[in-house]
């Protein structure tokens, strides 16, 4: 798979002699400006780890050509099969034979685009757009999205004007810092582990026909990064196993799922000034010395920190709120334990829940924005229609493998 124009290659990344050369392009494109803070991301020497879990994917990398190559741009995708709508109900049938028969498609995921910045404004970009496409309807996805921040102009008017994407959704990114002492959870809920045979059972009998719901959702519950499924019911709940829960479901409950993705990357804040890593050094010191004070403590986010995503995030019932709120500060705790910086979770901009999800503003993205593109126009377009033009559900399912 290689392509040649302009002094430049596109091809496929070699793990043997690209990964110097990546995580040189890599830096190159996280230098922020001067006197702000700048995130940064440590893939732990393996480059395609935020792809690597997904049933198929690919890395492409841009190279000059000639005696002395340089790798001048990248870019990562995947693909999956994952629920866009759901089956209309038969007319006439009744409505306890009504079920959750989810429209599935075959979606790429395009990210970590980068171009060196001495070779941009090159058509190197679009380039590895194009070409990474053209892998995705060779593996037959009928549609490929990406996300980005909404501020992100440049690469909002690549996508949007030059290579045919839609903004399409724009969920939010909700962080909370995770302090030195354990968050209580409150005790009008009772915390349970279900078995990951049993949290299959229940994505898949309820949230199926949520979109983005990945088919393979077994292969992502019993991945050894899936730390665990937990169910928040009222207290006094007895478990019977997963039918009888289902048959007679408590009146209001909430499940999330929690991914390590401490092992996948790592994160760093750069360009703070002394005065706020100071003052973060004092409350984490005060925090540490009188926890029963409770004092929000900023985490060391100035040094290389993991963290826990939280997945699959539902509910229902008139204290769901309540439900996900606690869920939250148990997974905070189980962070904790872990050593992780912060929590994280992505979900819908209307998601009824996001309300019940603890969260620091100035650590969030209340809008991240997704930009979609059908690539085969000769599909059918099913009981569905075209995706692209679907207006947004209450929720989305955001696949932790590719966060």
């Amino acid at each position: 798979m290689e392509e040649e124009g302009g002094g430049v290659v596109v091809r496929q990344f070699d793990r043997e002699t690209d990964c110097e050369g990546v995580e040189a392009v890599e830096r190159m494109c996280e230098v922020g400006p001067s006197g702000e803070m700048t995130l940064f991301t440590d893939l732990l020497g393996d480059p395609v780890c935020r792809v690597r879990h997904s049933p198929a994917y690919l890395m492409l990398v841009a190279e000059t050509s000639g005696p002395e190559r340089e790798i001048v741009g990248l870019v990562r995708g995947c693909i999956k099969t994952v629920a866009c709508g759901k089956k209309p109900h038969r007319a006439g049938a009744p409505a306890r034979h009504h079920t959750n028969s989810p429209i599935y498609t075959k979606v790429a995921y395009l990210l970590g685009l980068r171009v060196s910045p001495s070779h941009r404004r090159k058509g190197i970009a679009l380039r590895l757009v194009s070409r990474m496409e053209e892998w995705f309807r060779e593996k037959g996805a009928e549609y490929a999205y990406m996300a980005t921040d909404k501020d992100n102009v440049a690469s909002v008017k690549l996508f949007t004007e030059r290579c045919g994407y839609s903004k399409f959704r724009t969920p939010a990114i909700l962080v909370q810092p995770v302090f030195a002492h354990q968050l209580p959870v409150s005790r009008r809920a009772q915390i349970l582990r279900i078995p990951a045979a049993d949290a299959e059972t229940l994505y898949r009998r309820r949230f199926a026909t949520t979109e983005f719901f990945p088919r393979d959702i077994d292969a992502v519950l019993s991945n050894p990064l899936s730390l665990g499924t937990y169910l928040a019911v009222e207290p006094g709940f007895r478990w019977e196993g997963i039918e009888a829960f289902l048959a007679a479901p408590p009146e209001s409950w909430a499940v999330l799922s929690v991914w390590n993705s401490k092992d996948v990357f790592r994160l760093e804040v750069r360009g703070a000034s002394r005065w706020r890593r100071g003052l973060a050094r004092t409350t984490r010191a005060v925090d540490r010395a009188l926890p029963w004070l409770r004092i929000p403590s900023v985490p060391d986010l100035f040094r290389p920190f993991g963290l826990y995503f939280l997945y699959g995030v539902g509910g229902e019932g008139r204290r769901g709120e309540d439900m996900v709120r606690a869920l939250c500060r148990h997974a905070h705790n189980v962070a904790r334990e872990g050593g992780c910086g912060v929590v994280a979770t992505e979900v819908a901009a209307c998601d009824p829940l996001r309300r019940g999800i603890p969260h620091w503003e100035r650590l969030s993205c209340t809008e991240d924005l997704w930009c979609v593109k059908r690539l085969a126009e000769d599909y059918s377009d099913g009981a569905l229609g075209d995706w692209t033009k679907a207006p947004p559900g209450p929720s989305i399912f955001v696949d932790p493998r590719e966060f």
